[in-house]
């Protein structure tokens, strides 16, 4: 029993292989030689800022860097990047627990009572080693006094001291105290130098392990070395020794990347039966709805960069099937639709991520991804408008204008969406602008023109004042509660919708009076009264939705976009055309057309 209980407590990968000197530390080259040229010139500096995502070895670092700093041997008594010796204080500082070399969570010791405590104890020399090291983590979590106090000391310490500081969270920083900082940025570890750190680690612990399994992992450890060593040690747990793809997988709930690459092949096909039997089929081994549509996004970019860094393939990270498909797949897929691919996902990710359903959300996603995989591109459509217009024909579907020219594309400038721009149906029919966006954006109204000598003889005068007089609760109201009966210079006769306020006779008389500087009778009429100016504008607004409709080129692009729909329809008086830039203008050179985002098609 005693013999059992002298035996060592288990450690896990991430603290067994922790770094000891700068050549274990992976990833971190630019530093190591920053520090090594440093320490080689004499030029050691008083402070240092280590800033970095979780588990890139900022603590680690800290430690080495300390170890380096009081670097002492029988042969070697100065400091030193060279640390293949164990020096005299090396362990004690690597483990910890050394008197000169004193460690702070800021987390937790965040008030400036903590860091005057530091203040007060810099005063006196090291007890044993060369200098006397104060390594704060997390360092963005001092309060704003606590900064201000280390200020002056952080500025000029005393020769024996030595700073590194550790964060997260950089921009929290003051910047007072990283100008006195030598600042380096630890960067995340590439996935095959992970690769390569848990091979060595299996070979060392004796354990089978799949490439495809480290790969999986590396991935899934985002860069950082210690989430990567905590999966792996996770993994091997799981497998009992012997990790294999599917167990990482399993316990990773990730789906199997060579069915995302099938997946990725039935959505570019267009076949939804097959995507969604897919789907269902990683979802019941496992797979979460969100996690399969993110690697199938990672596959889309993946494809894409394929497409113009080729190189990108030796990735090690990367398994057989996504090498060898993903090449195939670069050169027959257009960039424009991995782009609209790459959106869609983007968009149908966060919505997963939020639903109260996420398979029946995933599943939605999909069938957009594979409707759209069967649609042109709209600049396609636009040209191949074009091309029928300018042919005579009408190409199954649509016909020219009486002009001959059923419409023209335009690209915005600065490489914006393409807009196509439609010719009236009929030769005095009013300009229409039909806009093709997202719900939310309102109409804009047009703008009002003052007019002086305005004289009220209509109701419609009498909103035309409200709008030269910036009144647009005033001006609301004339247009969606006034039945006019009679109007006449002084007098308003007319009768008032239901949902009208009770004052609202006595409002408009005051109104009246304001701006035109004379007194108004406004009489309640008990005869109905004529069509409210709001009425009478929605009236209007269906019949040109209904011309718009009917129109024929509008109609060919309802036609090639199943789903589409016109959601708003803009009158300009007067539009002309302006044959030499093929366009449509209005007298104050506001473009008229169609516009059409891709986006909000599907």
């Amino acid at each position: 029993m005693a013999d059992d209980q002298k035996k060592p407590g288990y450690r896990v990968l991430a603290r067994k292989y922790r770094p000891s000197d700068f050549t274990g530390l992976i990833g971190q080259e630019p530093m190591v030689r920053t520090l090594t040229n440093a320490f080689a010139a004499g030029r050691i500096a008083q402070a240092w800022m280590l800033t970095g995502v979780r588990g890139v070895g900022k603590t680690t670092t800290a430690r080495i860097l300390a170890r380096a700093l009081n670097y002492r041997t029988d042969k070697v008594d100065q400091p030193s990047i060279d640390l293949s010796v164990e020096g005299e204080h090396c362990r004690a500082i690597m483990e910890g627990r050394h008197v000169d070399v004193v460690e702070m969570d800021a987390a937790s010791h965040t008030g400036i009572d903590d860091i005057r405590e530091i203040i007060e104890q810099v005063r006196y020399a090291p007890v044993s080693a060369r200098y006397k090291v104060y390594i704060i983590d997390e360092v963005h979590m001092l309060s704003t006094q606590a900064f201000n106090g280390l200020l002056k000391t952080l500025e000029e310490p005393p020769a024996h001291v030595k700073f590194i500081f550790a964060t997260t969270e950089i921009r929290k920083v003051p910047i007072t105290v990283l100008s006195r900082c030598q600042r380096f940025d630890l960067r995340r570890i590439d996935a095959a130098e992970l690769v390569a750190h848990m091979r060595s680690i299996a070979t060392k612990e004796a354990i089978e392990v799949e490439d495809e399994a480290l790969a999986m992992i590396a991935r899934a450890g985002e860069g950082s070395a210690r989430d990567s060593l905590s999966i792996f040690d996770q993994a091997i747990a799981h497998s009992a020794g012997n990790v294999t793809a599917e167990a990482v997988r399993a316990m990773l709930g990730l789906a199997d990347r060579a069915r995302i690459v099938d997946l990725f092949d039935h959505v570019m096909k267009g076949d939804v039966t097959a995507a969604l039997d897919e789907f269902a089929a990683q979802y019941k081994a496992g797979a979460d709805p969100a996690t399969v549509l993110t690697d199938l996004a990672d596959f889309t970019h993946l494809v894409t960069r394929l497409r113009f860094v080729p190189n990108a393939r030796e990735d090690m990270s990367l398994s057989e099937d996504e090498r060898r498909r993903g090449t195939e797949f670069a050169t027959t897929l257009s960039v424009k639709v991995l782009s609209r691919a790459w959106q869609m996902l983007l968009k149908g990710i966060g919505e997963v991520e939020s639903a109260t359903r996420p398979y029946a959300a995933g599943e939605m996603v999909l069938i957009r991804l594979a409707h759209a995989a069967d649609l042109p591109p709209l600049d396609e459509v636009i040209k191949g408008l074009q091309d029928s217009a300018t042919s005579g024909g009408n190409g199954g579907t649509y016909s020219g204008g009486p002009s001959g020219g059923g419409a023209v594309a335009q690209a915005q400038a600065g490489g914006g969406r393409p807009r196509m721009m439609a010719q009236p149906s009929q030769q005095n029919a009013p300009a229409m602008r039909l806009v093709q966006s997202n719900p939310r954006f309102e109409r804009v109204p047009e703008p009002e023109v003052a007019d002086v000598g305005l004289q009220i003889r209509s109701l419609a005068d009498m909103v035309e004042l409200a709008g030269q007089n910036r009144d647009v609760q005033f001006k609301s109201q004339l247009k969606l509660y006034v039945r006019p009966v009679r109007v006449e210079p002084g007098l308003l006769e007319a009768s008032f919708t239901e949902d009208a306020p009770k004052t609202l006779a006595a409002e408009i008389t005051a109104k009246l009076h304001l701006y035109t500087k004379r007194r108004w009778v406004v009489s309640v009429s008990t005869e109905q009264g004529g069509a409210t100016i709001a009425e009478q504008e929605n009236e209007k607004r269906e019949l040109v939705f209904e011309d718009a409709r009917s129109d024929p080129t509008v109609a060919a692009i309802l036609a090639k976009f199943p789903g589409a729909k016109v959601l708003d329809v803009r009158l300009a008086a007067e539009a002309e055309v302006d044959e030499e830039n093929d366009e449509m203008i209005t007298p104050e050179g506001v473009q008229n057309g169609i516009d059409l985002d891709e986006d909000d098609l599907f």
